[in-house]
């Protein structure tokens, strides 16, 4: 009998224990880490300077590095009005940030065998068959001619905002009144209104351009979330808590808010006339109440509908860095993630970058900008918040305002320019 080295058991338990830990993020030193001390606290003098010169009210920032967080620190109020001061675990709107965890949804599907990315959407919500292209255009009355598409949208036209669909309320002048005209809006709902609903009578509506012809942001996701549920026969809500959220121990992202959590929920500003910060009211943006989150909502934007923490969120990104394992729970298999993250769209451009199945993709191009690794991933969302992960360093960064519009959006660029100026 081969007798059993303490030591060897110990070097075996302790080589488990690294790996578990490896897998979620804790607690990191930023000089382990490759970190200057120095150069991160520049990050601190930035943002207090943005602060002090009433351009932003408040933020989070966090940075994390081969899953150990490096720096998380929250800057200035929550709510002006009532003095209540920024925390970590703040509660902000993200908007569009929720399209990367619905494009991860609509992956896990994917990977179950549900359909391939090419099938037509239209086999799963018939709504969308033959859809029509708009031609003409009348602004006194926001009627319009169409011509037949080429060809039908796919779950992959979807995911990469190639579909031709639009966005309501912020998309282009002819189809955001075609789409209000029809009653739809852009997913920050206050109504007691469906998913389905909505997305088939989106189905009607015309196409700004040929599928597969340019790279026009809009409701594609909106579309998905509701092919989520089509596929899956369980709401989005639920799809969500129990695929993603509770896996990723995302214990604070909702759609609507419970009400123990509202007064977590940070304050959105907006510039007045004089460029002063005011809580954002009616006039703000017509149509749109920041108040969405804490209505009893049954509407599940999978485009635009979550709110969530910075920690919850980061969670999410490092399961993607962690070829989609987090805490003993696989979420999307490796070569899942390499497709996510490449270049779909060919020879489609956003400036200097390209788009995978949800992501925004640094090139090569895009890289001498600011200095972002190519092959990292990121997007935002419409109130201020951004994100991105660098799957080269290891990277999982997150920046968090609550403002629209955002005239000093600038500041999210600098602070990755002084996340790898600090990179030993």
């Amino acid at each position: 009998m081969i007798k059993k080295s303490p030591i060897l058991l110990l070097l075996v338990l302790v080589s488990i224990k690294s790996l578990s830990q490896g897998n979620i993020l804790q607690p990191g030193n930023p000089v382990t880490e490759k970190f200057s001390p120095d150069r991160l606290q520049r990050i601190d003098k930035l943002v207090q300077q943005y602060i002090d010169s009433g351009w932003i009210k408040g933020a989070d920032a966090f940075i994390a590095r081969n899953g150990k967080i490096v720096y998380n620190k929250s800057f200035g109020v929550a709510d002006a009005e009532k003095n209540v001061p920024m925390k970590t675990d703040a509660i902000f709107r993200i908007a569009s940030q929720t399209k990367a965890i619905t494009s991860v949804a609509v992956m896990m599907l994917f990977e179950e065998g549900k359909f391939l990315l090419d099938d037509p959407i239209s086999k799963y919500i018939p709504a969308f068959a033959h859809p029509k292209v708009l031609a003409e255009f009348n602004p006194k009355d926001s009627t319009y001619t169409t011509v037949n598409a080429t060809r039908e949208i796919t779950i992959r036209d979807l995911l990469t905002h190639t579909s031709g669909i639009d966005y309501a309320q912020i998309g282009s002048n002819n189809m955001k009144a075609i789409y209000a005209k029809a009653g739809l809006q852009a997913g920050f709902v206050s109504d007691k209104i469906l998913l389905a609903d909505a997305i088939n009578k989106l189905a009607t509506l015309p196409l700004a351009h040929q599928p597969g012809q340019r790279f026009t942001y809009g409701l594609s996701i909106d579309v998905l979330g509701y092919l989520v549920e089509k596929v899956s026969g369980e709401s989005l809500d639920r799809f969500f808590k129990e695929r993603v959220f509770d896996p990723l121990g995302m214990n604070d992202t909702y759609f609507y808010l419970p009400k123990a959590k509202y007064s977590r929920l940070v304050e959105v500003y907006t510039p007045d006339k004089q460029q002063h910060l005011i809580k954002w009211n009616e006039t703000t943006f017509p149509g749109v109440s920041a108040d969405y989150p804490v209505v009893n909502g049954t509407y599940y934007s999978g485009g635009a509908g979550l709110s969530s923490t910075i920690k919850d969120y980061a969670a999410f990104l490092q399961m993607l860095l962690n070829n989609g394992e987090y805490n003993g729970h696989r979420l999307l298999a490796r070569h899942t993630i390499e497709i996510m993250t490449i270049n779909q769209i060919g020879d489609l451009n956003l400036e200097k970058n390209k788009f995978g199945l949800g992501f925004l993709i640094t090139t090569e191009k895009g890289q001498t900008t600011l200095g972002q690794t190519e092959g990292s991933f990121s997007w935002g969302g419409f109130f201020g918040t951004n994100y991105w992960a660098d799957p080269k360093e290891r990277l999982v960064c997150l920046f968090f305002v609550q403002e629209w519009p955002y005239p000093h959006g600038e500041l999210n660029d600098k602070f990755k320019v002084l996340v790898y100026s600090a990179l030993n």
